[in-house]
């Protein structure tokens, strides 16, 4: 693999496509989605500019964490049981996968412990695909108005995985109901819920993502082939 010639490429698709809509590709944040990397290729990333790492799974942020600790901002991707919480709270930044009420009350217990404060994203199911996590879209504003009430856990933005198709373009609906959704919440003005990330992409379809406001991109495999 060459990783560096990989980043230079998404770095160019993240600017092309940031000018399409006339926005600064600086706002856009990559997070380098590091499942199944081994460490080695991860700090080569790191000392090429990767600033944010996402992991799938716990135990593979428990296990990398010890070899490349806080040179990063870790970023939780995958789904999140309630159990798992307690090993990942005082290492990760962000979790996109915030999908219940109650994960993020253990999230605020866990974290209230170590005085630290986990900015989440809830995890929308914009496709409604059964084989997927995450909230309906009808689900969102009743779960948020709950979540006000939070000390620790700072609600930042929305996340969404749209369906894997040949024809990228095909994913743009899914992530222009996204923004929709952020637009309309914004404006609902809820107290600690802020919609200042919109983690949408991935590296088959995050040029299209960012036309659609996406500023946070979670791209693995066009780096690490």
């Amino acid at each position: 693999m060459n990783i560096a010639e990989n980043l230079n490429s998404i770095m160019e698709t993240i600017q092309k496509s940031a000018k399409i809509k006339n926005r600064d590709p600086k706002e856009i944040t990559l997070v380098a989605v590091t499942k199944t990397i081994p460490p080695e290729n991860i700090q080569e990333a790191i000392n090429l500019g990767i600033s944010h790492i996402g992991e799938n799974k716990v135990q593979e942020i428990t296990k990398k964490y010890e070899i490349i600790g806080d040179q990063v901002t870790w970023h939780m991707i995958g789904h999140l049981q309630k159990n798992k919480v307690k090993y990942i709270v005082d290492k990760v930044d962000f979790i996109h996968s915030l999908d219940s009420y109650e994960l993020a009350q253990e999230i605020e217990k866990r974290a209230s412990k170590i005085d630290r404060n986990i900015k989440c994203l809830l995890e929308v199911n914009i496709s409604g695909e059964e084989s997927k996590y995450g909230l309906s879209p009808d689900e969102v504003k009743p779960l948020l108005e709950k979540l006000q009430q939070l000390k620790y856990v700072s609600i930042v933005g929305l996340m969404t995985m749209a369906p894997f198709v040949e024809e990228p373009e095909e994913t743009r609906q899914y992530f222009e109901g996204l923004r929709v959704l952020s637009q309309e919440i914004r404006e609902m003005n809820l107290i600690n819920v802020k919609m200042d990330y919109l983690s949408m992409g991935m590296s088959n379809d995050f040029h299209i993502a960012i036309e659609e406001g996406a500023n946070m991109v979670r791209v693995g495999s066009r780096l690490f082939i």
